[in-house]
């Protein structure tokens, strides 16, 4: 005969052999995200407090010393500058394009499916063939942009990619060119998920097409720009192919960002310790910068 006390342990061990059973699925995962992200970031940030090891010179510990080196350093401010510089100027053209292409291909367009795989290719191509392709029409005199510019305009041949002033921004136009698409998907899926009577509502009130894409489109797609923004913030601070490819960091480090200088400190001039300590700010931007879009998205995200 069953007694109520056991009757009551019979789903308290179901509940245990389910919570053991999930934890099990989600240890695998688990495994490789410690070992490949929770792991090397404490070791970074234990490696920042030493010296580089030379030869048979181990490393020893050093304190804050990298860190002041990096306060006073004035080429990380230089490509800190760069890449803030470089955020702003392909995450709100990359957004902002990418949901205007997503409202064109979501209307009835004549060959819609051969439009959007035409915005979408870009982001399918490897960076560094990109790269290739955006060398040869930034070539000076030969490249496709000059042999417009002084078709059309009787412009002068322009060393874009040479030039202090304009390589960094020729950099950023071929970084939007690239990712404007696969945000372009995001937003696709996001506009496809809005239920057609809130819209048919709209247009029996006599709301025009951007009253109803400012009041009732653009709020039902906050979730989708949070999550496309904090990609993007990631994106602009780790680029280096197009980077290695286009400008290698030049001229005078006028286009050089934060993870091709830790690049360029910790894999070509073996400063190890120091290319830790870059590392940990860089972290630490992003942190600060994620944590910043959950705070002023917080209202204005709707979840369904």
């Amino acid at each position: 005969m069953t007694t109520p006390t056991g009757q009551a342990r019979v789903p308290m061990l179901i509940r245990s052999r389910e919570w053991v059973h999930a934890w099990l699925l989600l240890l695998p995962a688990l495994f490789f995200l410690f070992a490949f992200t929770h792991v090397p970031a404490v070791m970074t940030l234990w490696n920042s407090f030493y010296s580089t090891p030379r030869g048979r010179r181990p490393a020893r510990f050093i304190g804050i010393e990298n860190y002041e080196r990096m306060i006073g350093d004035p080429v990380f401010w230089k490509v800190l500058g760069n890449n803030l510089w470089f955020a702003l100027g392909t995450i709100p053209t990359s957004i902002a394009i990418a949901i205007a292409m997503a409202l064109w291909v979501n209307d009835r367009l004549a060959g819609r499916g051969f439009v959007r795989m035409a915005y979408f290719t870009p982001t399918v191509l490897p960076l560094i063939a990109v790269a290739n392709i955006w060398l040869f029409f930034y070539t000076p005199g030969f490249g496709l942009i000059d042999q417009a510019a002084s078709t059309l305009f009787g412009w002068p041949q322009t060393n874009w990619l040479g030039d202090p002033a304009t390589a960094l921004n020729a950099v950023i136009v071929v970084t939007v060119w690239k990712e404007a698409g696969f945000f372009m998907i995001f937003y696709l899926a996001a506009l496809q998920a809005i239920p057609p009577s809130l819209v048919e509502a709209a247009k029996i009130e006599g709301a025009g097409r951007w009253t109803i894409f400012w009041r009732i489109t653009f709020p039902l797609m906050m979730p989708t720009t949070l999550f496309v923004s904090i990609n993007a913030v990631i994106n602009s601070f780790r680029l280096v192919d197009h980077i290695f490819i286009l400008t290698n960091g030049g001229p005078d480090n006028a286009s050089s960002l934060l993870l091709f200088y830790i690049y360029e400190t910790a894999f070509k001039y073996w400063e190890t310790g120091y290319g830790a300590t870059l590392t940990v700010a860089m972290l630490a931007i992003l942190c600060a910068l994620a944590i910043g879009q959950f705070f002023f998205f917080d209202r204005r995200v709707h979840y369904k």
